[in-house]
Formats: structure tokens, sequence, C-alpha cells
């Protein structure tokens, strides 16, 4: 049997990934802003990549270093394909409850873009906006500053579990380059087990092919 993944494309911000090692102020090359002024109040909305929690984390702490003295550093995420909610997280830091991080995560759910993260910082200029406008500024930043973010086309790659004999693994590893797989994990018990990524086009080729080296020997796994 064979176990595979949709094939997936879907956008993400063109801006690379904040490594582990980041300790600075973000550069314009990792990150994408708009500013806004809402009732003298200074609205700061920074848009960055996040495949996951802790590039999600990295990012907003990088932000809270930037902006030390704000008010508010406000935040959302969802690091998955756009719209999906299996890994969230938003934060009013401070805000009315319900005003700030719902909003901007309800905007970057909607927005059609995936693996984001939102960082609104806000500096207060006296006037209270009341919590139907504190909706609309923390929405709206996300809103403006979508409407400008570069954004490049993420393929997902599909999945293949085979499990093949000691005697036929040098001919799975020779075969791997013609299809573009990788082994992404391997698990050596009684049988060689291997979880293959490739192109989703090469997935019935590639099973066929690996069929014929192990003279009818592989075993796919649901």
């Amino acid at each position: 049997m064979l176990k595979k993944h949709m094939f997936n494309r879907y956008p993400v911000p063109h801006l690379p990934i904040i490594g582990e090692t980041f300790c600075g102020v973000l550069p314009e090359t990792l990150r994408h802003r708009v500013e806004e002024d809402i009732k003298r109040s200074r609205f700061i909305t920074t848009l960055g990549r996040a495949p996951d929690r802790a590039a999600a984390r990295r990012f907003i702490e990088a932000v809270r270093r930037e902006f030390p003295d704000a008010t508010h550093n406000c935040w959302a995420y969802a690091t998955g394909r756009p719209g999906d909610t299996a890994d969230i997280g938003q934060s009013d830091d401070g805000e009315p409850h319900g005003t700030a991080g719902r909003p901007m995560l309800d905007q970057i759910l909607r927005g059609g873009v995936g693996e984001l993260v939102a960082v609104t910082t806000r500096y207060f200029g006296g006037i209270k906006l009341g919590t139907g406008g504190l909706t609309r500024a923390y929405r709206g930043g996300v809103s403006l500053d979508l409407e400008g973010l570069p954004v490049i086309e993420k393929t997902v790659p599909a999945r293949l579990t085979v499990c093949v004999g000691y005697e036929r693994v040098n001919r799975l590893y020779r075969l791997l380059p013609e299809f573009q797989a990788a082994a992404v994990r391997e698990d050596f018990g009684e049988n060689a087990v291997f979880e293959l990524e490739l192109p989703a086009d090469r997935l019935d080729a590639c099973r066929e092919a690996l069929t014929q080296a192990t003279d009818g020997g592989a075993i796919f796994i649901e």
C-alpha cells in the first residue's frame, strides 16, 4: 500500500526565517512592516515567516526587543497552510480581552498566506479608541500589511513509506536522485524502512521503479 500526503502549493511570505542564534534588531530583509497613526496612537504592524511555533516566538521576541518602550506588542501567528488552525497563537498583551490578538489572528487566517506571524506595536497617544476601535485598528494593520507582502509559492512534497530487505537498500539509494526523492526518516530494524519525500508527479513512477529494483520485495506502508 502507498502512503502519500496531498500535494499542495500555497503562498508563504517571501522572507527568510529567523534563526535560533538571532539576537539583533530585525532588518528589512527579515520582515515586512506598515505604520499608521490612529487618533494619536502609533500602530506598527510587522509581518514575518513562521513555519513553526519556535520561529514565530523568535520573531515576536525580536520585535519586542526592537520596541521595548512600546505600550503594547500584540501578536498572532498561524504556522500551517492558509486558514489552517492546527498551530495558532495570539496575545492581547494588556489590551482589553479580545480586541487585539484575536482580530489579528482572524485576519491572518483569512489572508490567504500560510506560515505567517504578525506583531502590532502600539504607542498610546492619549485618546482611548474603545473596544470597537481597537479591534478595527489591530485587524486593519494586519490587513494593510498583507496587501504589500511579497510571497512565494511553497510546494508540499508527497511522502512514500517503503520497507525493503537489507540486501536491497543500496538499490533504493541509487534510485532516489532519479525521482528527486529524499529519505526524511530511516529505521533499521528487522528490515529497513524509509520515509521518502518527493514531487507528487514522480510518486507512481518511483513506486514502480522500487518494485522492479527490489524484484517485487518492496512493501509500501499505508
